[in-house]
């Protein structure tokens, strides 16, 4: 009798343990928030995917601020030897968070939330290892500038890209710094002034992006290219990076940023009124 009450009594505590840790994943589940960026890394490659599709994964300031953490992270490790960015839902990234950018926030966030912008592109370009963007879907404003910026571009058929801020009145100024370094001129004036979408094929043909590949190979053929990177010297990789930019005056590009923000908020000054 004395066993049946014991193995009673240990079946009730285990019960009683579970049904606690349940509760507390249920209850750490419902009042911790998704991080906005999540970062793995094996072998050399690390992947920094935007992790809030229900925002369309805008690049907010907090976004921005996550981002550049997760690239700057021991980023001058020899087991780093390259990164890709990457996105979960529909949408790769939408651009800014226009909620931040209202009237009633103010300049001084604006500002801030353009310099840092300006810090995670250029942080892109200045970083030893190459940085592969991963593209299943929509890329538009600062999330095309986004994919500009990085060293490779994988994308699916499905991707498209655009500069859409003219047609709600917020001319992309800065996106076009990165998206008129990648493609012709012409090319760049036409996404801008009219705010059109541009196809995958369409973007690979200009030079926006790397290759084009159907769905179900994407993930295979960025891993491809990250691996063979990983083959390479890291020294002789971090020295060619950096000669490629140099040949394409990126001392300039900080400066080209901060342009373009001085035009976006002189075309904002209505929004004194």
């Amino acid at each position: 009798m004395s066993r049946g009450l014991l193995s009673r009594a240990v079946g009730v505590y285990q019960l009683s343990r579970a049904t606690t840790l349940l509760t507390g994943t249920r209850f750490y589940s419902h009042t911790e928030p998704e991080p906005l960026t999540v970062r793995q890394q094996n072998n050399g490659i690390r992947r920094i995917i935007l992790n809030n599709p229900k925002k369309r994964n805008a690049l907010s300031l907090s976004m921005l601020e996550s981002l550049r953490e997760n690239i700057l992270t021991d980023v001058d490790s020899e087991d780093l030897r390259v990164i890709i960015l990457s996105a979960k839902g529909p949408v790769f990234s939408s651009g800014h968070d226009l909620k931040e950018l209202t009237s009633a926030q103010g300049r001084e966030y604006h500002t801030k939330v353009f310099h840092t912008c300006a810090e995670v592109m250029t942080l892109i370009q200045d970083i030893p290892v190459p940085v592969v963007a991963m593209v299943n879907g929509v890329a538009t404003a600062a999330g095309c500038q986004l994919v500009a910026s990085c060293d490779i571009a994988v994308v699916t058929e499905k991707s498209t890209f655009a500069t859409p801020g003219v047609n709600v009145g917020l001319f992309c100024s800065t996106p076009a710094v990165a998206i008129g370094r990648a493609v012709p001129r012409k090319v760049a004036m036409e996404m801008l002034f009219t705010g059109t979408p541009i196809s995958a094929h369409d973007a690979l043909l200009h030079g926006l992006v790397s290759k084009v590949v159907p769905e179900e190979r994407l993930e295979e053929e960025t891993m491809a290219i990250a691996q063979r990177v990983c083959q390479a010297s890291r020294p002789v990789v971090a020295l060619g990076k950096a000669t490629f930019q140099r040949s394409e005056c990126k001392q300039t590009l900080f400066h080209l940023l901060h342009c373009g923000y001085q035009c976006f908020f002189k075309v904002q000054e209505p929004w004194k009124g």
